[in-house]
């Protein structure tokens, strides 16, 4: 699935249908007792966050979605049907957290009990109109800060319904998003053709969450983890890392707005020959992190490359189909001005994921607790990241582009940036939120077409060899186009 926002998925006009969960459920599921299962930490740090940023002022909407289409003439209450049962194999969407004076509290309503409220919203004959109405309709239902946060809608026309749902990040995570439309198909097929649910049952996040955050309490302020993370928040002068380019931001100013840029970064064959240069140093995302680093580099002079990179946390066959945010984070460091070339960024960062990549099982939030440092979020992008996610495996991929399937982010405020690289069938896809001023765009725009000029020069070379990979050796390439340019000369 492409990742774009609702105003770039193809919204086409027709009659709106939403479905919530019920009143009667909601107000029965808010009066259960506590469930004893905590939140996440990336959970918890994720709505304590929105609720200092509301405090602060500023409504800030962090909602995921998915869009697809159902084609043909569609019948509403087999979809309805569809869209319930989806909701019961996936715990999390009725679990939701009420504050107790300053601690979150889980409640989670009986599978029994989950039933949808659908309601005709009416005629949308303007795409722009259906699309602002549905990014509006979005940022209330999908609310970090509310329950329920999320939304189902169809968009229903004679020849096909488009289908947009969202979701407030507590509930989801990008693979998550991705595998929705084959879901969604699957059960909507079986009641066309009257058969019932067969899938097998799957994990249950708030399971997961119980299960990461016990064995996460155990760590204490001692344990090497955390002193590894102390000593590479120290080298980013107390702070997570930002991306290391010049934003155009000022000190101290308030929460920019944002702007996507999204794009298909190279072609089917330019991908397949990059990920087979970069195989042997551990694949295209080793490649990516490797031109990223040579890049911010040579745009904004730091010495070192310092990320945190996001790793999956699904570490068990039972929350392989399970919806969630199974995301952690390993910090490295990449002295690329040391690096004499592509290979040799290449080497220093598959070593520095495999010295590191085991911290990302120790969730962020809780490391920042232990360290005791004064880490008030005032941002919804604690750091920024660099993301590579191959898609191709999900269920229905091959489908998604006849589907109009996409996973929509929603851009709204931040002073991160923060880019996901997307192998699909088509090729690379590119998106990235970014501050909304001048010298960002423009330097955001330098580093995808750099990126660009690494891909293809790299995919259209021999690729090396596995022994020479780990001798470490440096192949010469086709010199990847970087400029001498500081990001002060390109404003």
């Amino acid at each position: 699935m492409r990742i774009t926002d609702i105003h770039g998925c193809e919204v086409r006009p027709g009659r709106l249908v939403e479905w919530t969960l019920d009143p009667l459920m909601v107000e029965a599921a808010t009066s259960q007792p506590d469930d004893s299962r905590p939140p996440a930490y990336v959970q918890e740090s994720h709505i304590r966050t929105a609720r200092t940023v509301r405090e602060d002022g500023l409504f800030v909407p962090t909602w995921l979605g998915a869009a697809f289409d159902i084609p043909g003439a569609v019948d509403l209450d087999v979809l309805e049907a569809a869209l319930r049962t989806w909701t019961l194999r996936h715990e999390t969407l009725r679990s939701g957290f009420r504050w107790v004076r300053d601690e979150m509290r889980r409640f989670t309503a009986a599978s029994e009990a989950v039933a949808l409220r659908r309601q005709d919203v009416g005629d949308f004959p303007r795409a722009q109109e259906l699309s602002r109405h549905l990014q509006d309709r979005f940022d209330v239902a999908a609310d970090a800060l509310a329950w329920p946060n999320f939304l189902y809608t169809a968009v229903v026309r004679d020849d096909s319904t488009s289908v947009y749902m969202a979701f407030d990040h507590s509930n989801v995570d990008a693979y998550s998003i991705q595998r929705i439309p084959a879901e969604i198909h699957a059960l909507y097929v079986a009641g066309t053709e009257g058969r019932a649910d067969d899938a097998a049952p799957v994990g249950s996040y708030v399971d997961f969450c119980e299960l990461e955050r016990a064995n996460a309490d155990q760590v204490d302020d001692t344990h090497a983890i955390v002193a590894r993370w102390r000593e590479f928040i120290t080298r980013c002068d107390g702070r997570l890392p930002a991306f290391p380019v010049d934003l155009g931001l000022e000190p101290g100013g308030g929460l920019p707005e944002q702007k996507l840029l999204h794009e298909m970064l190279v072609d089917d064959a330019d991908a397949a020959g990059f990920a087979a240069y970069c195989r042997p140093f551990g694949g295209s995302q080793v490649g990516i992190l490797a031109a990223t680093s040579l890049i911010v580099h040579d745009i904004g002079g730091e010495p070192v490359y310092r990320t945190v990179v996001p790793l999956h946390t699904r570490a068990k066959s039972r929350w392989t189909e399970s919806v969630g945010w199974y995301v952690g984070g390993a910090p490295i460091e990449i002295p690329v001005a040391q690096a004499r070339g592509f290979d040799d960024a290449l080497n220093m960062v598959r070593g520095a994921l495999r010295t590191n990549k085991a911290l990302a099982h120790l969730p962020i939030a809780r490391v920042l607790r232990l360290l005791g440092s004064d880490f008030r979020p005032t941002s919804p992008d604690l750091y920024s990241i660099v993301s590579f996610v191959d898609a191709r495996g999900i269920p229905g991929a091959g489908q998604w582009d006849e589907l109009k399937a996409y996973a929509l982010l929603r851009v709204s405020y931040g002073d991160q940036v923060c880019a996901w690289f997307t192998r699909l069938h088509g090729g690379l896809q590119l998106a990235m939120r970014y501050p909304d001023t001048e010298i960002a765009y423009k330097n955001m725009r330098r580093y995808a077409e750099q990126l660009r000029d690494i891909i293809t020069s790299v995919a259209r070379s021999a690729p090396p060899s596995l022994a020479n990979a780990r001798q470490h050796g440096n192949r010469p390439l086709p010199a990847p186009r970087l400029s001498s340019e500081t990001s002060k000369l390109a404003l």
